[in-house]
């Protein structure tokens, strides 16, 4: 399987992961089928992940589809590493760890994905629904684009070239971290579109020019009324900013 990089990324559909964030295999199946041809990455996250396991990862797989597990790893060093290992044959290509774990944790995350097969880690900095008030309630006096900064650093450090940020910090750590990291954005939603528990978004494009490989989308597609063309209209948006100056100065 072609590895992800920011070369490889230019059809749109390698730029956008849908997320199946519903409670079964039938709502997963059924939402899949909907989503027709519109897209190639698909997110398994907790809820759906630990309802079905690694069948329906395999299910998916079977018909195509790249997979972006989204399980938040966060746990002493020795229990992440194992269930990286657990989950390393099923095929997963994109698996999230907390960088808030701390050095130790990454890095023995970092030695268990060396394994054959092992998908590629993406350190969760801060998460999309958290604000600076969110931060300070937990003793974190730093803005999150200060946060997020310091744990890009820290995963990097450990061997982990692939976060999860808002669009908010992306450009900051694409300068920072370099071209050749993988930066994974959630809370994307297109002009007009509902919040929800999200803080800290962006439009497609906007997180597009600012340097994101991968965005997230969950609720602007899979509640629309026509998943596909939701994701069509997404896939335009992330074409239309591929060409955007300040894109191209960002991979120069």
């Amino acid at each position: 399987m072609e590895k992800i990089s920011e070369d490889n990324l230019q059809d749109p559909k390698d730029q956008l992961a849908v997320a199946l964030d519903v409670p079964d295999a039938r709502a997963a199946l059924e939402l899949v089928d909907r989503l027709e041809d519109s897209c190639r990455w698909l997110k398994v996250g907790m809820e759906l992940y630990y309802a079905t396991g690694n069948s329906l990862v395999e299910a998916l797989r079977q018909r195509g589809f790249r997979i972006f597990l989204d399980l938040k790893l966060h746990d002493i060093p020795n229990t992440v590493a194992g269930a990286i290992r657990s989950v390393g044959s099923v095929g997963a290509e994109l698996l999230t760890i907390h960088a808030s774990g701390g050095r130790a944790m990454l890095q023995a995350a970092a030695d268990a994905a060396q394994a054959p097969g092992s998908p590629r880690l993406v350190a969760v900095t801060v998460l999309t629904s958290m604000d600076s008030g969110e931060l300070a309630s937990v003793g974190i006096s730093d803005t999150p684009a200060e946060h997020a900064l310091r744990l890009a650093h820290l995963a990097k450090n450990c061997g982990i070239n692939g976060m999860v940020c808002s669009s908010n910090e992306v450009a900051s750590l694409r300068q920072e971290i370099g071209s050749d990291a993988v930066l994974v954005v959630p809370g994307i939603r297109p002009a007009g579109s509902e919040v929800n528990d999200q803080r800290r978004i962006a439009t497609p494009a906007d997180a597009i020019s600012r340097g994101a490989s991968l965005l997230v989308v969950g609720r602007p597609i899979t509640r629309a009324s026509n998943p596909a063309d939701a994701a069509r209209a997404i896939l335009d948006e992330i074409a239309s900013a591929q060409n955007r100056p300040e894109l191209n100065a960002l991979k120069s």
